[in-house]
């Protein structure tokens, strides 16, 4: 899957290391960070024009190791070769650091990418940088919006809790629901002219489990552009 995908999950998904408290805190229990956990994940994506693709996804836990950039912190990898440190404290889940294998030093994140964040209560806040992954011009080049357009920030907010979820991974009974919104400003058509463009994403991370379904919505409804909608899910994990 794509790497701008995988950091609207850990999305997609920072400032203390978690050490020994990996157990016992409710934020992580959402969102397990010790190694040995694996998720396998079915991304589809349909366009505006009713075409469907469909990519496989492996996420794995590596376990906490120090950075060079200063603490500890845990390591996800993507079987497409993106790397991801997390960590956790009482505020939240928060992503430290990322890297693709095309890359000598992991990319360090200023300010840190929450996943999650205390208290975990419906109405709970927060906001992180986010592009556009589905939007595309329909006759220029580069067609992907994200290759020549600013990052926004997205507000996300906890909707629900306790909310049951079946996936092809079977049903989970206690999970919590993120809404994200964000709009990116663009020329839409001559006849519209600027649009404010809607970045809407829903998650659901279920207890004990982790990431399990993702919504990713980006309509255009334009003359000049097309969008789409990700679906992203859980298929298997351990």
């Amino acid at each position: 899957m794509r790497r701008a995908t995988l950091t609207t999950v850990s999305a997609g998904a920072l400032v203390l290391g978690l050490g020994a408290c990996t157990g016992s805190s409710p934020s992580t229990s959402y969102f397990p960070l010790e190694s040995g956990h694996r998720w396998a994940y079915d991304a589809a994506t349909e366009r505006e024009d009713n075409s469907v693709e469909h990519e496989a996804m492996v996420l794995s836990t590596l376990g906490e190791e120090p950075l060079d950039s200063g603490g500890r912190a845990f390591r996800r990898r993507s079987a497409s070769g993106v790397d991801y440190w997390l960590r956790a404290d009482d505020t939240g889940i928060f992503r430290v650091a990322t890297k693709t294998d095309l890359e000598a030093e992991p990319s360090v994140d200023k300010p840190p990418r929450y996943v999650l964040k205390t208290p975990m209560a419906v109405g709970t806040q927060w906001q992180a940088m986010t592009t556009s992954y589905l939007l595309r011009r329909k006759n220029d080049f580069p067609p992907e919006i994200r290759h020549t357009q600013q990052p926004v920030m997205m507000q996300y907010r906890i909707e629900a809790l306790g909310e049951k979820l079946k996936t092809r991974a079977g049903e989970f009974n206690d999970c919590i629901r993120v809404q994200g919104t964000a709009a990116m400003r663009l020329f839409a058509d001559p006849v519209n002219g600027f649009k404010d463009m809607p970045l809407n994403t829903t998650e659901w991370y279920c207890k004990g489990v982790g990431l399990a379904r993702m919504v990713r919505s980006e309509p255009a409804q334009s003359t000049f552009l097309s969008g789409g909608t990700l679906t992203l899910e859980l298929t298997e994990w351990q």
